[in-house]
């Protein structure tokens, strides 16, 4: 691997940096966008229970702060359950705008390095091919070992370009697709939640 680094030239750090920070964001976002940890399926019926026993207690807010990004959202809306259905909706969307903000961390420029990492390969392929024409010698005879070397950086870099910029643009489709999923289930979740503290819906 390090002889095909070698071979690529100065040309593919760029790219191999790129792969560094995608994958670091990709080991992040994976980590921090699991449902369970953004939405638990249980929190709203658990919220419910304990608000009906004990209501908007300090320790229910504190709890439901630390709990996750819905918990963040459900206990914006119940500092306000004692106004309008309208104030605490609007303090729930005001919440969640922030939360989807969270959870878009990084995705901008994980789909930077998917558009970003072909443009850095073919970089490397033409400054392979200056090096290949840079070979050509006075009498028109080619240095083997320069348009070898020229050669090398040309096509390794354009792999590993396209290497780098494939699994980055699945990933930031992937977890564009999550994190709205993510952002309509808390939206839902949160509707329920304003019905049922203002008696319109059974939990």
């Amino acid at each position: 691997m390090l002889a095909i680094i070698e071979a690529a030239g100065w040309p593919i750090w760029p790219i191999i940096a790129a792969s560094i920070v995608a994958l670091g964001i990709i080991g992040e976002r994976a980590w921090t966008l699991r449902r369970q940890s953004v939405a638990p399926p249980a929190l709203l019926a658990s919220t419910v229970q304990e608000y009906r026993v004990k209501g908007a207690t300090p320790e229910l807010l504190a709890r439901l702060i630390g709990d996750s990004p819905l918990g963040r959202v459900f206990a914006a809306g119940l500092r306000n359950v004692k106004s309008s259905r309208e104030v605490m909706k609007e303090a729930i969307e005001e919440a969640g705008r922030g939360v989807a903000q969270e959870l878009d961390r990084y995705l901008t420029t994980l789909g930077t390095i998917a558009t970003m990492a072909p443009l850095l390969g073919l970089l490397g392929t033409i400054i392979g091919m200056i090096e290949i024409f840079g070979s050509q010698g006075p009498g028109g005879m080619a240095n083997p070992a320069a348009l070898a070397h020229g050669i090398a950086i040309a096509l390794y870099n354009a792999a590993f370009g396209i290497i780098v910029a494939v699994p980055s643009l699945i990933f930031y489709r992937h977890f564009r697709a999550k994190v709205d999923a993510l952002v309509v289930e808390m939206e839902l979740q949160s509707v329920k939640l304003v019905e049922i503290v203002h008696g319109e819906r059974a939990a």
